[in-house]
């Protein structure tokens, strides 16, 4: 997952559409993007798009869109989401600096990195969309019991990092980057499970990543605590320990 938003933060029912109360609300239904809208090699924000808490073209997304989206679906701390949002808009090409294309965001080098759970590296050339190969393994650890523990999480990263390093000769994941995947892999910890303690609901994470979906049909609330930069904190260091 293509998710800097930790690193930025440690640093300062129908089977058509789910909109009913409840699952998201009468706004917020789930439609997959036509074949104009722009995303991101971010799972998690493209689903944010899909249910329309950021612009469902993801064309223009401004700064406070982000961060609003991230706290009124997910109940992330808009003053930890902030600088990250604002370290979004320097890939930007909208030509005005408050604003960004979601596809801005597969930019190499400022949120996209190598070695995401579900995206080719930029040597293997679309480091944008959701690539099922590279998923498959990831997905055969993350998914084998009903919850994701941070153990579990962090036996996925290294997996894919050692298929990464075996497969492209110019991988380039810095240890900085490390840090970065470690907070991604926290994110979806806290955001899909309970407190600092991990244990992520598989289901809810594998719609999240297959379908770019937040889970309100398989049961999914927005957390009734905010999701605070220490908590994020907290679980990286929890997955770099358990590495």
């Amino acid at each position: 997952m293509h998710l800097k938003i930790a690193i930025v933060l440690a640093m300062v029912s129908s089977n058509v559409a789910y909109g009913l109360p409840g699952l998201g609300g009468n706004d917020h239904e789930f439609r997959k993007p036509g074949p104009n809208d722009y995303r991101s090699p971010c799972p998690m924000l493209n689903a944010l798009a899909n249910h329309g808490y950021l612009p469902r073209n993801g064309h223009n997304v401004s700064i406070d869109q982000l961060v609003n989206a991230l706290d009124e679906a997910l109940n992330v701390s808009p003053l930890s989401t902030r600088p990250v949002a604002e370290l979004g808009a320097t890939t930007s090409t909208t030509g005005n600096p408050t604003t960004l294309h979601l596809k801005d965001l597969a930019k190499h080098g400022v949120i996209e990195h190598d070695v995401s759970l579900s995206r080719n590296d930029i040597y293997f050339g679309n480091n944008l969309a959701f690539n099922p190969k590279i998923f498959a393994p990831v997905a055969k650890i993350l998914f084998a019991r009903d919850k994701i523990s941070i153990e579990t999480a962090a036996k996925a990263r290294r997996a894919r990092i050692t298929a990464a390093a075996a497969a492209n000769p110019t991988l380039n994941f810095t240890t900085s980057e490390d840090r970065f995947s470690q907070f991604e892999s926290a994110l979806y910890l806290g955001v899909f499970g309970t407190g600092t303690e991990g244990n992520a609901k598989s289901r809810w994470v594998e719609v999240m990543f297959r379908e770019e979906r937040i889970p309100y049909k398989e049961g999914f609330k927005r957390s009734a605590v905010v999701i605070t930069n220490q908590d994020i904190v907290d679980l990286a260091d929890k997955v770099a320990a358990a590495a």
